[in-house]
């Protein structure tokens, strides 16, 4: 994990309410923006916020922590100042999402290595298996004030 709230030094990146967790995801990719739905769906507290990569705060995220912004690979999960990507991000989303999700994050037990090597394996696939948007993923208005940028 990165430093806690290392973004904020970047004069690059706009000030953004990062009080709840924040999930930036590729919003052109099918696969993410279901996983999107599926939190919107399932995170009945509501905890998470959401953050498109293609928005120029999502952007900015991703060029600050050395990912493609071309290619928006990787989830990103920003919580209390500290970045998680990959697998690890995704298995922290799980978790925070209670039982029965939170079973999922048994798989932290599988080294990272592999456990990222699979990820990367269906990121750089997801388009091609999963199909892409035509359009940037959009909330509905009652799912407005759960996304930022």
């Amino acid at each position: 994990m990165r430093q806690a709230f290392s973004y904020r030094a970047d004069t690059s990146i706009p000030d953004f309410p990062d009080d709840r967790p924040i999930l930036i995801f590729d919003g052109n990719c099918i696969l993410c923006s279901g996983f999107v739905n599926f939190l919107l769906r399932v995170d009945k507290r509501p905890h998470f916020r959401f953050l498109s990569a293609q928005s120029p705060l999502g952007s900015a995220i991703y060029r600050h922590y050395g990912l493609v912004s071309q290619d928006y690979d990787s989830n990103i999960l920003l919580e209390n100042g500290l970045v998680r990507i990959k697998s690890d991000g995704s298995l922290r989303v799980l978790e925070l999402l209670g039982f029965p999700w939170s079973l999922a994050y048994a798989a932290r037990i599988i080294p990272r290595a592999i456990r990222d090597w699979l990820y990367d394996l269906v990121a750089r696939n997801r388009l091609k298996w999963f199909g892409v948007r035509s359009t940037c993923y959009l909330p509905d208005q009652h799912e407005a004030d759960r996304f930022l940028g």
